[in-house]
């Protein structure tokens, strides 16, 4: 039975599974937004694509919580994370949160709550292959464009 399983079990494609943690009072979440909605609705890459991407987007208006927080700091690449804590990655540098320089998860999950403008906007998570964007609209596009190589068998070799 094993055997049967692992040699059908790359027949089968999963649908990425995304999601946005949005603030619509931010220009680069509602970006990052239009971006994700523009790419299930019209060909991607626009101006290049054939079909859209296909994968299931979850608009989230409320920062990650504590778990989710956890989870994306691991999928973070390695230059987003070794450079600083968890508050350098997950909030901004508003004047609010000036006081949040050793945060905890915990705590900077009640700030994003609390206080908005406090953190960076968007965090999309593509939870399927392990890759994350804080605040950074490129970092979206990144995500996007892998979708794209896996769409077109265009998976660059590791």
């Amino acid at each position: 039975m094993m055997f049967k399983r692992s040699l059908f079990s790359g027949w089968t494609r999963t649908t990425h599974e995304i999601s946005i943690f949005h603030s619509p009072s931010s220009p680069p979440s509602v970006k990052a937004l239009g971006l994700l909605r523009s790419a299930l609705s019209e060909p991607y890459p626009p101006g290049k694509g054939t079909q859209p991407l296909q994968f299931n987007l979850e608009v989230v208006e409320a920062p990650p919580n504590t778990d989710q927080l956890r989870t994306i700091l691991s999928y973070l690449p390695s230059k987003n994370t070794s450079s600083g804590s968890a508050a350098s990655v997950f909030l901004s540098a508003h004047p609010s949160s000036s006081s949040s320089d050793g945060a905890n998860l915990a705590s900077i999950a009640e700030l994003g709550r609390d206080k908005p403008k406090t953190f960076k906007w968007p965090v999309v998570v593509d939870w399927n292959a392990g890759k994350a964007s804080v605040g950074d609209v490129d970092g979206v596009k990144g995500i996007l464009e892998l979708l794209r190589q896996n769409r077109d068998g265009d998976m660059p070799k590791e």
